[in-house]
Parts: structure tokens; C-alpha cells; sequence
């Protein structure tokens, strides 16, 4: 696997290193040593698909608090996503910055998102899915969002025209400093 470290401390974008032949490829998307020896975490205990049939679709910013934080793994099964996360962690020297990546489908990059991150996506095709492996089981107490138009992160957003989004994240309130 290809680690690249992003501009926000601790998260990664991950690329499969492929072996090709007349076949096709074969490549690598996890492995516990190589997550270890980069000081990630390694410990996965569930496994999360989201299926969004309309380009357009918006689903964040979500996170859990500590002690329930989730390390996650995001990979696009199917079509395309413009994945964004934002480091929600007070004491990080990058609170409160985001990146976003293009994860498709053709591409198989995967990003690695810390504990204390928001994250979130928006589908840039129709028949879109999105795989995550999580290292925390969910826990409604701990779970917690941001606006994802909030000024304070002044996201872009590739098309916020005809933005499908559920009622409870375009209700989330903006962060307050």
C-alpha cells in the first residue's frame, strides 16, 4: 500500500499498490503491520456500507466524542464521492482545517480519518456506495455533528445546487468557539 501523509495531522490518504497482469490487478487494501508501523490505528470492530442512489447527496459532518471516538477507513465501492473531513480536536495544530478527496470507485484511494474528526461526503454520481471500516462501535451518546455549511470550516462543496441532505444534518448547529 501507498501511505501519503495529508496537511491534517494524523490522517492519510491511502492507495493500493498494484500488481497487474493480463488478468487485471491484485492489491492490497488493509494490513494491521502496515497501519502499526505508521502509528495508525489497526483495531477494527465493525464494518459500514452506505448506498446513495442520487449525485448530489450529502451525508455529514459526523463524529463521536471521546471515549467513543472512531478511527475510520473510507473507500468508494461504486461510483464517485467528494470525501471531506475536518480535525474537530482542540489541542491539534490543525483544528478546525479540512481537506477534501476524491474517492471513486476507479481510483480505490482510501482515506484514513482519525479519532476526532468530523466526516462527510458528497456523491458526485448516481448509484454511489461508500465503504467504512470503523474502529468503534456506534454509541448514540457520543454521536455529534457539524453544519456542513458552517462558516467557521467554509467548506467548497462541488455542487450545493441541488443538494440532497437529510433534515438532521442540515439542522446541525455551527461550531461554536
Amino acid at each position: 500500500m501507498i501511505f501519503r501523509e495529508t496537511k491534517l495531522e494524523g490522517a492519510w490518504i491511502i492507495e493500493p499498490e498494484r500488481l497487474t497482469d493480463e488478468r487485471g490487478f491484485f492489491a492490497r487494501t488493509w494490513c494491521q503491520r502496515e497501519f502499526e508501523e505508521r502509528g495508525l490505528h489497526s483495531g477494527l470492530v465493525q464494518c459500514n456500507t452506505s448506498f446513495n442512489s442520487l449525485s448530489g447527496t450529502l451525508r455529514g459532518m459526523h463524529y463521536q466524542i471521546h471515549p467513543h471516538g472512531e478511527t475510520k477507513l473510507v473507500r468508494c465501492t461504486q461510483g464517485a464521492i467528494y470525501d471531506v473531513i475536518i480535525d474537530m480536536r482542540p489541542t491539534s495544530p490543525t483544528f478546525t482545517q479540512w481537506i477534501g478527496v476524491e474517492l471513486t470507485a476507479e481510483n480505490h484511494r482510501m482515506l484514513y480519518i482519525p479519532a476526532g474528526f468530523a466526516h462527510g461526503f458528497q456523491t458526485l454520481v448516481d448509484q454511489t456506495e461508500v465503504f467504512y471500516q470503523m474502529s468503534e462501535f456506534y454509541h448514540p451518546e457520543s454521536a455529534r455533528g457539524v453544519r456542513w455549511n458552517d462558516p467557521t470550516f467554509s467548506i467548497k462543496w462541488p455542487n450545493t445546487d441541488n443538494l440532497i441532505i437529510s433534515s438532521k444534518d442540515n439542522d446541525y448547529a455551527n461550531l461554536s468557539l
